[in-house]
């Protein structure tokens, strides 16, 4: 499989960055996943761990080289995440379990397979258009979607970081939704990001921004500019940015290659 790659991650003006992210692949499977742990004191940089390494050690088990069944992968994956999210030890007084929410995909036979829970997103960009976008698991985005705010009002709500579904948190509040498979081409790119990195933009300067450059600049100057934007209010800001074409460089193996952005 042929394409550049780049993850990125800045603590912002928090406490802790509580983001992890991580790619993993073979020569036919492509993985791509992000966390965003939320709750400082609830430790929610451990639940977002226990998602990045359960897809981490589930791709190593079955991508040799494909994944059998990859609609299963990631509902099994994020499943298993949050199971492990809710056994880990925890204080009750302190609000329950820690939280997070979780994006990922899995590219392989030129399509996209993919789900998500929470409000980090993901965009494919084709064309200088959105062909596929997540939808936030929140009551401001789903305010936005009834037409009670514009989204230049959902932008800047004061509820807008507030969801209505992630891993570990409740027990009854995880669920997965997934996308209908998409069928790449050649120039595609894939961006999944945390409310940190997509929340300070509008699309049209997240469309315009991959339009030209490569994927490490472009990434690296949107984390950057969102910092500046948020004037000292920032969340953690992270993302994961992918172009495919048979420009970019070759990625090929059976054994599966995985990288986590290492998050201090």
């Amino acid at each position: 499989m042929k394409f550049s790659v780049h993850q990125a991650s800045h603590i912002g003006n928090r406490k802790y960055n509580q983001d992890r992210v991580a790619y993993a692949y073979t020569g036919d499977a492509l993985l791509l996943v992000l966390a965003d742990g939320m709750g400082g004191h609830l430790h929610g940089e451990l639940a977002a761990g226990l998602i990045i390494d359960t897809f981490a050690e589930q791709f190593g088990r079955e991508a040799h080289p494909r994944i059998d069944a990859p609609e299963r992968f990631i509902g099994e994956a994020m499943k298993q995440a949050n199971e492990r999210i809710m056994k880990f030890p925890h204080d009750p007084a302190k609000g329950g379990f820690p939280g997070s929410t979780c994006v990922a995909a899995l590219i392989q036979d030129g399509k996209m397979h993919w789900g998500h829970a929470g409000d980090s997103r993901l965009y494919l960009l084709r064309d200088r258009k959105i062909q596929a976008r997540t939808h936030d698991h929140s009551m401001v985005y789903q305010w936005m979607e009834w037409g009670v705010i514009t989204p230049e009002e959902a932008r800047v709500h004061p509820q807008r970081n507030q969801i209505t579904n992630c891993l570990g948190g409740q027990s009854d509040m995880f669920y997965m939704e997934p996308g209908e498979p998409v069928a790449l081409q050649s120039g595609d790119v894939l961006l999944l990001g945390s409310d940190g990195l997509w929340g300070p933009f509008t699309d049209e300067e997240l469309i315009a921004a991959f339009a030209s450059k490569p994927i490490p600049e472009v990434l690296d100057e949107l984390v950057t500019l969102a910092l500046e934007r948020e004037q000292g209010k920032s969340d953690n800001v992270t993302g994961l940015a992918i172009r495919l074409g048979d420009s970019e460089a070759a990625h090929d193996g059976i054994e599966p290659v995985c990288h986590i952005l290492e998050i201090h």
